[in-house]
């Protein structure tokens, strides 16, 4: 993807004045995204991340005052990414076109941005206590929302009868998974990036279209 969006939001502590400041303070995001996602919150070190940007630990925490500062301004951004593909789920169209558009989303996206699938999913395992008021909040009301979407056509007939909470779960499941467990996946396939996402979403396709697609009715 070219046109790679930016997860990091500003946390308001320093303005950015100069080009080297913002330059630095991606520098800085970009590595800790690595370190964290690597080694979750917990495992992280600011040593860690400062030798990983290139930069002094004092000059560190000039742009930020804490691994946790450092922190909470990946995991802000990450939600907004997090939300999009589920976001784009369209209420005019196909049902289970849309609903496989939206795992076609979420594949890219671990397929794109496995770190900060990473990244999240060490924030979870932990109890997410930086984001539990997203997914309390903001995650949940769309899950709802898209649920009462997916039961309504059900109810119409142009979607198998299914669970749609659940369902959206097993798609995180299934997308997620060829991020958060990359090191399995390429030591067990063996295969290129581009195979294996190719290979996965052929498989997922079937695998829901399956599902999703309303059966015949019985012509007795």
């Amino acid at each position: 993807m070219n046109d790679r969006p930016r997860i990091a939001a500003e946390d308001g502590a320093r303005p950015l004045r100069t080009r080297i400041q913002r330059r630095n303070r991606k520098t800085i995001l970009d590595a800790a995204l690595e370190v964290f996602s690597q080694y979750g919150f917990r495992g992280a070190t600011l040593d860690q991340i400062a030798e990983v940007a290139g930069l002094s630990k004092p000059n560190l925490l000039y742009y930020f005052a804490s691994k946790e500062a450092i922190h909470v301004t990946l995991l802000a951004g990450l939600m907004d990414l997090w939300l999009a593909p589920l976001r784009a789920m369209d209420p005019a169209g196909a049902p289970v076109e849309e609903i496989l558009g939206y795992i076609r989303r979420k594949l890219e996206l671990s397929r794109d941005y496995p770190r900060e699938s990473r990244l999240f999913a060490n924030e979870v395992l932990q109890g997410a206590p930086r984001i539990q008021d997203s997914i309390t909040g903001e995650l949940a009301e769309l899950v709802a929302e898209k649920s009462a979407l997916i039961r309504g056509w059900s109810a119409e007939g142009r979607l198998a009868e299914v669970d749609p909470h659940h369902l959206i779960f097993s798609i995180w499941a299934t997308t997620q998974h060829y991020a958060d467990f990359d090191v399995q996946v390429r030591g067990i396939l063996k295969a290129s990036p581009e195979e294996t996402h190719d290979g996965a979403m052929a498989f997922l396709d079937h695998l829901y279209r399956g599902a999703l697609t309303p059966k015949a009715a019985d012509p007795r």
